[in-house]
């Protein structure tokens, strides 16, 4: 078996064990990440796991399951858009987060809702497109490490109108006994044979070689006003890459900076573009996640129609068939949204969900509410996740030279001021965390670097009190500052 195709073998055993993956092993794995909201991690996870029994049945019914679209209702930082970022994650799927209130119904100025299927489809093909890179990525460097070889030992012509590499002046062609030359050709497989030696353990890394770049300098044009060609699928380098000849630009770099973009250039002469074309495609319509948030201010506004809000309710006619399944022509072709799991959420503490047009309320069946953060919560969130706030500013600290801890009292004093904060001012969810850490770190994070004794930092409730207290008291203050 070739070390490309063991690859292949080893990527694809490895999503096949990820597909596999049980709703409980889903949720213990957002579980590391995401505190609470049991409700919305059980949905996600049978919703993931439904695309695995999907490709599992009779292709004669595959086409009739559709996927159970989820809509998440809650207030803001509570771990909505979390969920879904962790979920792309952990299925390996392509996946794109867009606004719903960045789009506009067609006729307006701005993006139009089909322009998410196009982003999701480009980034399902650089995800393929890194997969075979993998693949090839040993033979692609073995072909850099010729190219540089050829520009080390420039090619001399003989007689006969052909060329071989040329030997280096100071290797010299006479035999040991300086009788009679040695064959050219003999001698220049000696030299590269030795100099290949040296490229691959890296002494050569710091020679300084003159080559040759194509310059993709091929300027963005933006056609019809705001809307490139881009939005209309099209690609403009395919289009006219041919009739303009590439351009070639000298550039003097390092051996080890050529073996990178040598290495980049031969993989994708490796790749079948085709291939990775196709691939993408049916990785897009399989197993592509789409994540609607903000979805609350596309809602009605019990019949007012008027100013920034006018193509409110166009887009959500516009959303209608993207999401119940339609074709979106792309640069990479034509993209069927039928089986793609659309994920919406919002915090609908204006509008609420009967807001939206009957139409698009059917689209998404399943219906999770998300539940605020209490004092407890933010007690978990800050000590238990793998990237726990706290963790990270012991982390940031610790590149200072500075141990900064924690006292359990003081981590109790943080989650009790931030629940009080969002019951008075205004409920931000997990994100008021950030806003107290940052206020009550700040002299610390500004001091530590002019300090010539790095130490040990304790952070306990007498300090958590004296740095916020104030702010908290003064509700006033509180609302400028946390």
């Amino acid at each position: 078996m070739t070390q490309g195709n063991k690859e292949e073998k080893n990527g694809k055993k490895k999503r096949e064990e990820i597909d596999q993956l049980t709703p409980s092993q889903i949720v213990s794995e957002l579980n590391k990440y995401i505190i609470g909201q049991d409700n919305a991690k059980k949905s996600v996870a049978i919703a993931l796991r439904n695309r695995w029994r999907r490709q599992q049945v009779p292709e004669s019914m595959k086409d009739e399951i559709m996927p159970n679209n989820i809509i998440m209702i809650g207030p803001t930082g509570v771990g909505k858009t979390e969920i879904a970022r962790r979920i792309s994650k952990l299925a390996n799927a392509p996946f794109v987060k867009v606004e719903a209130s960045k789009f506009t119904e067609v006729g307006y100025v701005g993006r139009d809702v089909e322009s998410m299927i196009r982003e999701l489809m480009d980034l399902s093909v650089n995800i393929v497109k890194q997969e075979k890179a993998k693949i090839v990525e040993k033979k692609a460097e073995e072909n850099a490490y010729d190219r540089i070889l050829d520009i080390m030992i420039p090619p001399i012509k003989k007689k006969n109108g052909s060329s071989i590499p040329a030997v280096p002046a100071d290797e010299g062609i006479m035999s040991a006994e300086g009788e009679k030359p040695i064959d050219e050709a003999e001698q220049n497989a000696k030299t590269r044979e030795k100099l290949y030696k040296q490229l691959v353990e890296g002494k050569l890394d710091n020679r300084i070689i003159e080559m040759d770049l194509t310059a993709d300098n091929m300027p963005m044009l933006q056609v019809l006003g705001p809307i490139g060609l881009e939005e209309m699928g099209l690609n403009l380098q395919d289009l006219f890459g041919n009739l303009m000849p590439k351009k070639s630009k000298k550039r003097k770099l390092s051996v080890a900076e050529a073996k990178k973009i040598l290495t980049q250039e031969e993989s994708q002469k490796l790749i079948d573009m085709d291939n990775v074309i196709k691939e993408a495609v049916d990785k897009v319509q399989n197993s592509g996640i789409v994540f609607i948030d903000e979805i609350d201010k596309i809602a009605g506004n019990s019949g007012k129609a008027s100013g920034p809000d006018v193509s409110r309710e166009g887009v959500q006619r516009d959303l209608l068939p993207i999401v119940e399944g339609s074709t979106v022509i792309t640069k990479y072709g034509p993209v069927k949204t039928d089986h793609i799991l659309f994920i919406a959420s919002g915090a609908f503490h204006i509008a609420k969900p009967s807001d939206l047009i009957p139409e698009l309320q059917g689209r998404f069946p399943i219906r999770v509410e998300l539940n605020s953060l209490n004092e407890d919560d933010f007690y978990k969130i800050l000590t238990q996740p793998e990237n726990a706030l706290i963790k990270q500013y012991i982390a940031l600290l610790k590149t200072e030279g500075v141990e900064l801890l924690f006292k359990e009292d003081s981590i109790f004093e943080i989650a009790k001021i931030a629940a009080e904060v969002n019951e008075q001012v205004e409920n931000i969810g997990a994100r008021r965390l950030h806003t107290i850490l940052t206020t009550l770190l700040e002299d610390i994070l500004f001091d530590v670097p002019d300090k010539q004794k790095k130490s040990k930092i304790d952070i306990d409730k007498k300090l958590v009190n004296e740095k916020l207290s104030k702010i908290v008291k003064n509700r006033d203050l509180s609302r400028y500052i946390l």
